[in-house]
């Protein structure tokens, strides 16, 4: 299962900050389970979000659809007719499901809701295309929807290397190259200058296992008093 924690509210806010009617979009499964992107994790981020903007003079217009799960296109069909009356999407999904949505309504901008943070084991036989490496700093909604850490051979956070070739990735033909999907995607929504935003390079050396704990569940990890 897929574990998530929902992004700082700060970063929210400067995410949606010109957009006037946005669908916040949850998912049913793992973040659901994890109490990160569920129905209820929708309504109380909207609340908050609707507050905040009514404060700062600038009100927000938020639609609420909770779906089965966002990493299965089939369960996607039931955003089509809801799309077209959003300026943009917010995401409560982990990292693949924010890039199919991303995918699926590639015209409109589609922003995470919250950082993957872990994956957890799936005993299973079958074909499955890495999308999220849940780095726990996620960066969609300033290049598109395409992960720069997973889809580009070196983890470019900041634009393509020397390597790229007609839209290739210079180690193989059949390797798109994740910064010129990331420049089409943008340049369809009208979004070129996310580029230029700076992203820290991030710090691969936090190899150990992390443990999430959701905001309010602290006192379960605490020891018994005897």
């Amino acid at each position: 299962m897929i574990v998530a924690k929902r992004k700082p509210f700060e970063e929210l806010k400067t995410m949606l900050k010109d957009y006037k009617k946005v669908l916040n979009v949850g998912c049913g499964t793992c973040v659901a389970v994890c109490l990160a992107g569920g129905e209820k994790e929708v309504a109380v981020l909207n609340a908050e979000l609707e507050m905040a903007r009514k404060l700062d003079d600038n009100p927000i217009e938020l639609g609420a659809k909770t779906i089965e799960r966002q990493c299965d296109m089939e369960y996607l069909e039931a955003l089509d007719d809801l799309v077209g009356d959003y300026d943009a999407i917010l995401s409560m999904a982990c990292g693949v499901g924010i890039q199919f949505l991303a995918e699926r309504f590639p015209d409109t901008p589609v922003f995470p809701g919250v950082d993957t943070s872990g994956m957890s084991a799936n005993r299973a036989v079958g074909w499955y295309e890495e999308r999220c490496r849940s780095c726990e700093s996620c960066v969609l909604a300033w290049t598109g929807g395409i992960c720069p850490v997973t889809m580009c051979a070196k983890g470019l956070y900041n634009g393509p290397c020397g390597g790229t070739n007609d839209g290739n990735c210079e180690i193989s033909d059949d390797q798109p190259c994740a910064w010129f999907r990331i420049y089409e995607r943008l340049a369809a929504q009208g979004r070129v200058d996310c580029i230029m935003d700076f992203h820290p390079i991030k710090d691969w050396n936090d190899t150990v296992p992390r443990t999430l704990i959701q905001p309010g569940y602290e006192k379960l990890t605490e020891p018994d008093e005897e």
